[in-house]
């Protein structure tokens, strides 16, 4: 497993973690068991990787709870934990974001929200300090929240202990700049994989110009870059909302993998490995989180972080996922 420095700090986390969204369960995921996702963190662990990533809002804190459940039993100093703030339930404060369960959710980066989401994270997770601390998503009209409240709160949090590093989701570089006129942050996790490079032009070189961390998420496409996905698999809700799994696409996406037959077969490893050794092969990209809930999955991932792509290969598999172009909607 290859590991990489957070940012400036001495956090060091493996370049492949574990994404938790779909241990949350509810509606968007069909198929989770909370006993078979602990057992999945074991192996991930157990595999190399200590990056765990998660959030209040995969399943309305869930998630947390079963990765708090799982470190208790792993060891809190073999983890390093990443969450976040800014998905609000409790009340109608914010600018109304989605309706999941029956349950309606608000952006809100507040200053009060953040220090009541903080215990209620420490909690669910059985722990006194998130080592990697991100706002899930930003502040968007009607309710703006100052960026400078925000990042109060965050490095209040920080002087107390609570977190060791703060850093952002979903925010573009004029975010970013925002959150550094303040003071600092050391990542950010943006959506990514061969299919979606669109932080190519702007994130992945900002990052690097201000030694940040970028932790990808979903790099398999919800598990459609796998291999395991074909024209005939029934999908989940979450995976059937992308414009690559519908069928046309898709079509076209099974076709590309098909041609990297080789290529698996030269370094001996799975498609899913492929492409992960692929994406954490990119310039500035310093770890990627997947999703795995059982076993078998987390340490097939794990062992892609070991995997060494010849330059050659790495350019061959651009050009194809490039001549892909865009999918159809």
């Amino acid at each position: 497993m290859k590991y990489r420095k957070i940012g400036k700090t001495d956090i060091s986390a493996s370049a492949v973690g574990i994404g938790t969204w779909a241990i949350g369960g509810g509606e968007l995921w069909s198929g989770s068991d909370d006993a078979q996702s602990i057992r999945a963190l074991h192996a991930a662990v157990d595999s190399g990787i200590n990056l765990i990533d998660t959030a209040p809002g995969y399943g309305f804190g869930h998630s947390e709870e079963v990765v708090g459940k799982a470190i208790k039993e792993i060891g809190r100093d073999k983890i390093v934990l990443s969450t976040k703030c800014g998905i609000w339930w409790k009340t109608q404060r914010g600018t109304y974001f989605n309706t999941r369960d029956g349950i309606s959710t608000y952006k809100c980066v507040d200053a009060e929200t953040i220090r009541i989401e903080i215990e209620d994270s420490l909690t669910r997770l059985g722990t006194d300090y998130i080592d990697i601390y991100h706002t899930h998503w930003q502040s968007t009209p009607p309710y703006i929240t100052p960026v400078s409240e925000t990042m109060g709160a965050l490095l209040d949090l920080q002087k107390q202990g609570k977190i060791r590093a703060i850093a952002v989701s979903n925010a573009d570089t004029k975010c970013m700049d925002e959150y550094f006129a303040c003071g600092r942050i050391e990542a950010c996790q943006p959506g990514y994989s061969m299919l979606n490079r669109k932080i190519e032009k702007d994130i992945l070189p900002y990052a690097m110009g201000h030694d940040m961390s970028v932790l990808a998420y979903s790099p398999l496409e919800r598990g459609l870059l796998t291999g395991k996905i074909t024209m005939d698999t029934k999908v989940d809700m979450a995976q059937d909302m992308m414009p690559w799994m519908k069928p046309q696409n898709r079509a076209r996406v099974i076709a590309m993998l098909d041609g990297w037959k080789d290529l698996t077969e030269k370094y001996g490893c799975t498609m899913a490995q492929l492409v992960i050794a692929w994406t954490i092969s990119q310039p500035g990209l310093t770890h990627v989180l997947c999703g795995a809930r059982k076993e078998k999955n987390a340490m097939e991932n794990a062992a892609a972080g070991s995997i060494e792509l010849s330059a050659e290969d790495i350019t061959a598999m651009r050009a194809a996922v490039e001549a892909l172009g865009e999918p159809v909607v």
